[in-house]
């Protein structure tokens, strides 16, 4: 089992936190830093400044969003954080969900199971040093010549990342979403990966892995999981509420929430509604309050120093690899969160 730290994007980590953790966690010899990006700072600036702050630990988008940019422009600057970091880059891509892809960017959100399999087959053409030339539902490379000038022609990328592979990992927990992780994935960054009903997601990663011919022991599970480590479960608990309700309450529309949706198969939708319904109506201190106990345990690991280790030992019975850890609370509890954490897994 590893561990490493998910510090997520701003407003929830200001760019001075993310490299002070980033470099405290190189130092505790932690696994991997991801860095996401939601509608603030962009996480390849990020984790190009992380960089030339850290030596050993491994960099990860967690992730950055495929409508955000093209396919190629993705294999770039995975190509140019890889050599910058002299190798330890890993990429992580998700779709987000239809309220950024279509309220920030402007991308429709459709088909996307189709359109994450062709961004993943163009990015690592280009990173294999093929000429880029594809042929989908989406994208057309060189595009097509009655439209434009026509002038377009297959390119080659200039530049190699340092890794023989870049690993690919995909931010997914809708059924589908999750099969495909198992068909074309290195890896997979679930949130609300739960050691309490894990049969939920993990079936369908490995009826994709198998649909595949692949073994879905060799696909890195990397989870995403709120973390608090305090002196009691309860004072853990507030600390990590913020993190879930913000995920329930806006990550998606009243009718259109992955997590919610999840959250209902767990047998612990009524809480998550109510969150829900407080969030989107601005009152995001009843939004946290309306979360249960049992659905913070679920989608937290909320506890205490002499627990950490059972709590840990829970995801690795479920076959999660590492331990992508939000550590929550105040700037004391963060740091001695992310301590307990490097501590419990040395």
């Amino acid at each position: 089992m590893r561990a490493g730290l998910f510090l997520g994007y701003w407003p929830w980590f200001t760019p001075e936190e993310q490299a002070e953790y980033a470099v405290l966690a190189d130092r505790l010899g932690l696994s991997t830093v991801w860095i996401s990006e939601a509608w603030g700072l962009d996480a390849v600036s990020v984790l190009g400044s992380l960089t030339a702050l850290t030596d050993q630990i491994s960099l990860g988008s967690g992730l950055m969003q495929i409508p955000a940019r093209q396919p190629a422009a993705t294999a770039m600057a995975a190509t140019s954080l890889d050599v910058l970091s002299k190798g330890r880059f890993k990429l992580g891509l998700g779709l987000s969900g239809p309220q950024v892809s279509e309220g920030w960017y402007g991308v429709p959100f459709e088909k996307p199971v189709t359109r994450t399999r062709e961004y993943v087959e163009i990015v690592r053409k280009a990173m294999n040093g093929e000429k880029l030339t594809y042929e989908g539902e989406f994208w057309t490379i060189p595009s097509d010549p009655d439209k434009g000038l026509g002038l377009g022609k297959p390119l080659r990328l200039l530049g190699r990342p340092v890794q023989e592979k870049v690993p690919i990992y995909l931010g997914a927990i809708g059924p589908r979403a999750v099969e495909q992780v198992g068909e074309i994935a290195d890896g997979w960054l679930p949130f609300m990966y739960s050691p309490h009903n894990p049969s939920i997601l993990r079936d369908p990663l490995h009826r994709g892995a198998e649909k595949a011919g692949r073994d879905p022991d060799e696909i890195d599970i990397s989870a995403v999981i709120p973390v608090a480590v305090a002196n009691t479960v309860e004072e853990a608990r507030e600390a990590t509420r913020p993190w879930l309700a913000f995920y329930l309450g806006a990550m998606g529309a009243k009718g259109k929430n992955f997590y919610v949706d999840l959250a209902e198969k767990y047998g612990v939708g009524e809480s998550a509604r109510a969150c829900q319904e407080a969030f989107l109506g601005g009152d995001r201190l009843g939004a946290a309050a309306a979360l249960s106990d049992e659905l913070i345990d679920l989608g937290t690991i909320s506890t205490t120093a002499d627990e950490l280790a059972d709590r840990i030992a829970e995801f690795e019975g479920i076959g999660v690899d590492e331990i992508g850890a939000i550590p929550c609370g105040d700037a004391e509890m963060k740091e001695q969160t992310i301590r307990q954490l490097a501590a419990a897994v040395a």
